[in-house]
């Protein structure tokens, strides 16, 4: 069980099917382990060199999709990492095989997107690709809210 409150009026948390408007600033999500957490805490993103989109740090605006990462662990070690992004130049990646799926940022594109059920990623829900992790500015962690099953 994962909270967001809005603890930051002002900044836009856009909805899955929205496209981001070039140059302006989101409230993303990035799930993790919690050591990563640490570590990304301490010293920042580290771009992935490859995946779906080529290289990038990985996020999403649907919270419920960055809570089910990483997903090789139990939710109770899991964590999400809530951060501002300017997205700069924003491409839209919307089919598998696109032209420009990972060369994106070759082309003068900051944020590569993929919105939801576009068939790019298997959950069907959107995720974003960021360049350059210095256009990422953390803002804190959500750990997952323990609920305990009493049984009568």
């Amino acid at each position: 069980m994962w909270a967001e409150d809005d603890l930051y009026p002002g900044v836009p948390c856009l909805q899955s099917y929205t496209v981001p408007v070039n140059g302006k600033k989101y409230r993303m999500y990035h799930g993790t382990s919690q050591y990563a957490a640490q570590q990304i805490m301490a010293s920042g993103f580290r771009p992935s060199p490859n995946g779906m989109l080529g290289r990038g740090v990985y996020l999403s605006r649907d919270l419920n999709k960055a809570s089910r990462y990483p997903l090789n662990l139990p939710e109770h070690e899991r964590v999400v990492i809530r951060v501002l992004v300017n997205v700069g130049r924003v491409k839209k990646i919307d089919y598998q095989g696109h032209p420009l799926q990972k060369t994106w940022h070759d082309h003068g594109y900051d944020t590569a997107w993929c919105p939801p059920d576009c068939g790019m990623v298997p959950s069907g829900l959107e995720e974003d690709c960021v360049w350059d992790p210095c256009r990422i500015q953390i803002v804190d962690v959500i750990y997952p809210q323990v609920q305990y099953g009493f049984y009568h």
